[in-house]
């Protein structure tokens, strides 16, 4: 079976799926196909690869943070299960845990080959990404991913992630390769920090990546930062210092949007002795508290609304971003080519002028070599005399224009959120392409129109859920949404 027969068969299966959860989201995949096509006509997408893969279907949440800021008791709290992540101030475990619902009471630990090896986890064939970032890791999955099934009732419909504590370690590389794979796939993202003490330097540049990371994105407001063990700060009584200073790191780093909470575990927090003091410390907790699994519990009907935007966005991108990117590139390189033929047609025309100089061959300003009256009279011969110089010329320019290929190639990305700038420039100059055009390949006014047919579809899909949550014009009673699954 073919890597396109496989994903077609993986999309199929989950069309079907969806077909029993969530209907609207069947012809969405449809579009999200025709997308495909687009891309990989570019080049921007490979056969057997497809944009679909690159989010969750199903509601995910992860959790991120360092490795004593409180993310597994905060787990374990929200789920209503004691001990089902392991806790404590040092790092206690280093993978990656998937947590899913099991229906019946049993709670079970699976391994990574768990997740690796399906495609309806949000993990399936990491072991591939994590060989190309670390080699000799990919089949060492197990050591970074397990998954965990438990009987928790928020469970029910969703997945959520919890990750290990971000450290400086040989892992490290990979573990920030899997942590951009589940921020990009998430619903929803919280990033916890510790209040008790300022994060260590070999913490500093992986913090940086998450902080900073999460404003280069077009979904920035899915990310929630949450500053907890924030008792620590209730004998001084300076909570709203402590939170503005973190505030503040924040907004240094770039961050400008997401929503900013505050956190204890009250069931290890010790009272202070102004009860005052600490009764407004608890409620400002179980305020954030429960604006947090507010959002936690909304991401079911979030999940359809970030389907079709992630689905819209990607038109916009591969139109106004990578479209513009490889004109840019396809300019340089064609200005390169150019030059390169010039140069190669002079240092010819310069050899040939010595050479025929040299033996006699021109009687003032006419060419006139002993065995030119033959060749004239020969068209074998004429046709061979001139293919000679026509052949050295076409093959230096062939060699030369692939080099420069290879050389712009080089300085475009291969993992953008649309594709593979890399692999669409290298099609766009493959030898049987002229070196004129300013177009990607693939790149016309049918397909712009096709791209807009996109986005008039995504239209018409928010149109749709807007009507199962909504009634703007008031002119009669609002459909009853779908009821959702307990969470």
């Amino acid at each position: 079976m073919t890597p396109e027969q496989r994903m077609q068969n993986r999309l199929k299966r989950l069309q079907q799926q969806l077909k029993r959860e969530h209907p609207i989201l069947v012809e969405v995949v449809n579009q999200y196909k025709e997308l495909d096509k687009i891309a990989q006509r570019m080049g921007l997408l490979a056969q057997g690869e497809s944009y679909a893969t690159q989010i969750s279907w199903w509601p995910l949440v992860s959790v991120l943070g360092t490795f004593s800021a409180g993310k597994s008791s905060f787990i374990n709290t929200y789920l209503g299960i004691d001990n089902l992540q392991q806790t404590g101030n040092q790092a206690v475990d280093d993978r990656f845990t998937v947590l899913t619902f099991s229906p019946d009471a049993t709670q079970r630990t699976l391994p990574g080959l768990a997740l690796d090896g399906d495609p309806r986890f949000p993990f399936y064939q990491m072991s591939e990404e994590i060989e190309h970032v670390v080699k000799g890791e990919g089949a060492k999955i197990d050591k970074y991913l397990q998954m965990k099934a438990t009987p928790s009732e928020k469970l029910r419909g969703k997945i959520l992630i919890d990750s290990p504590g971000f450290d400086a370690d040989e892992q490290r590389k990979s573990t920030l390769k899997i942590t951009d794979h589940i921020i990009g796939l998430s619903d929803l993202v919280l990033v916890f920090f510790d209040a008790r003490h300022p994060e260590p330097g070999a913490m500093q540049d992986t913090l940086e990546h998450l902080v900073q990371g999460s404003q280069r994105r077009n979904d920035a407001s899915k990310f929630v930062f949450i500053l907890n063990q924030i008792d620590s700060s209730a004998r001084e009584d300076n909570l709203e210092e402590v939170v503005a200073s973190w505030q503040k790191a924040l907004v240094q780093n770039g961050v400008t949007s997401g929503a900013f909470y505050v956190l204890f575990n009250d069931r290890l927090a010790v009272p202070v002795p102004d009860e005052n003091v600490w009764a407004r410390y608890v409620a400002k907790r179980n305020a954030d508290y429960q604006r947090i699994t507010e959002r936690i519990d909304s991401i079911s009907v979030e999940r359809s609304y970030r389907i079709i935007g992630a689905m819209e966005s990607l038109t916009n991108q591969i139109e106004q971003q990578a479209v513009p990117k490889l004109r840019q590139a396809l300019q340089t390189w064609q200005r390169r080519v150019l030059i390169a033929d010039g140069v190669i047609l002079a240092a010819m025309l310069g050899i040939f002028l010595s050479v025929s100089i040299n033996q006699g061959y021109w009687q003032g300003l006419l060419f006139a070599p002993p065995w030119g009256e033959t060749v004239a009279n020969s068209l074998p011969l004429l046709i061979v005399v001139l293919a000679i110089p026509t052949v050295i010329f076409l093959s230096l320019h062939f060699t030369i224009r692939k080099y420069l290929a290879r050389f712009g190639a080089k300085k475009l990305s291969k993992d953008d959120s649309y594709g593979n700038l890399s692999a669409a420039f290298m099609k766009r100059t493959q030898f049987y392409r002229s070196v004129f055009g300013k177009n990607p390949a693939g790149w016309n006014k049918r397909m712009m129109q096709r791209l807009d047919g996109i986005r008039d579809a995504a239209d018409r899909f928010v149109q749709k859920l807007n009507d199962r949550f909504t009634n703007p014009s008031g002119s009669k009673s609002a459909a009853t949404p779908p009821a959702q699954k307990k969470a």
